[in-house]
């Protein structure tokens, strides 16, 4: 073939391509196609507890590594590429839907994160906070650009709110606060309006492992989803150490119920190395005046301590008014 066939039949080809994509001419340079970034090269810059970092538009590979942030991402549609666990054993939250959670990359316990297992799923996002890895953002923004809120707990609402502009979903985002703001109202109605809901003082006590008691305060996640019903909490909540709890043994047990008309308590560990079963068949216990009305109730850790989230309220919800209105 010549060469003036050869340049006839590349003209043509250009101008077919032109036709049916759209496209600029066919001698275009890689300098011209660089002019206009494509979506996958947006960034925006999202504040954080480590200064501003810029994140992609709308990242595909995201990886959490603590139990709000995953539950932030399930939340807003976003199914991370990987995620830690909080136990000795894999596997996430057994709250939230198994279908939202398979295929995710279990990348090691929660405080000791596996950075080759996150390298390896060449994540364009990082999830946390720096209360949790602070020590490892060096490590970790050298993997991806990293997110980490100031703390975990007690300011989960603003996190999120965090998480969604990282995630780019700031608009589904305010759809769900709007939702679980509706939730918690109907909630209120459902145990006998504002009045009574103050009314009621509730506390909610953690058996830990290899600690004391806890008795929660008031500044911890699920002492702002008692209080988005606008129930009453106990003196006893008011006498945590900086507002988050008021530990106990065993045998001081009995202060978790002066003055409270329900109790919620969870596990977390081995029941009888958390004691657990040794308090809950004490007389201490069995004579609290909730325990006396058949108003003490037990409930998942996981959900009702460890989720942290608007996935996880919204279920700590519809179980609370289950039980509170109990008759």
């Amino acid at each position: 073939m010549t060469r003036s066939l050869r340049s006839r039949g590349l003209v043509a080809g250009c101008l077919a391509a032109t036709a049916a994509l759209t496209l600029s001419a066919c001698g275009s340079s890689d300098a011209d196609a660089d002019k206009a970034p494509s979506a996958e090269n947006k960034t925006h810059t999202v504040k954080t507890a480590m200064g501003d970092v810029k994140v992609p538009a709308n990242p595909k590979r995201v990886v959490v590594l603590d139990t709000a942030e995953l539950d932030s991402a399930i939340t807003l549609g976003v199914k991370p590429v990987g995620a830690t666990h909080t136990t000795a054993e894999p596997g996430f939250l057994s709250y939230l839907p198994k279908d939202k959670v398979a295929g995710i990359k279990d990348v090691g316990e929660m405080m000791t994160p596996n950075l080759e297992a996150v390298a390896a799923l060449k994540p364009d996002l990082i999830l946390t906070s720096k209360v949790r890895h602070g020590a490892l953002y060096d490590e970790l923004k050298a993997l991806a650009p990293t997110v980490m809120t100031e703390n975990t707990g007690y300011p989960w609402k603003e996190n999120f709110q965090v998480h969604a502009d990282a995630l780019g979903k700031k608009a589904e985002a305010k759809q769900v606060v709007a939702d679980y703001t509706a939730h918690a109202a109907k909630v209120t109605e459902a145990v006998g309006g504002k009045d009574k809901a103050a009314k009621t003082n509730v506390n909610v006590v953690r058996f830990i492992e290899g600690a004391d008691i806890r008795i929660y305060g008031k500044q911890n996640y699920i002492a702002t989803v008692l209080a988005d019903v606008g129930l009453g909490r106990p003196a006893i909540a008011d006498k945590a150490k900086d507002g988050f709890s008021y530990d106990v043994s065993p045998e001081k047990i009995n202060l978790a119920g002066e003055d409270a008309d329900v109790v919620f308590h969870s596990t977390y560990g081995d029941p009888k190395k958390a004691k657990q079963t040794q308090t809950l068949d004490s007389g201490l216990w069995k004579n609290m005046p909730a325990a006396k009305a058949d108003k003490v109730f037990g409930v998942e850790d996981e959900l009702w301590i460890q989720g942290i989230g608007y996935t996880a309220a919204n279920k700590i919800l519809d179980e609370m008014q289950g039980h509170l209105t109990k008759k």
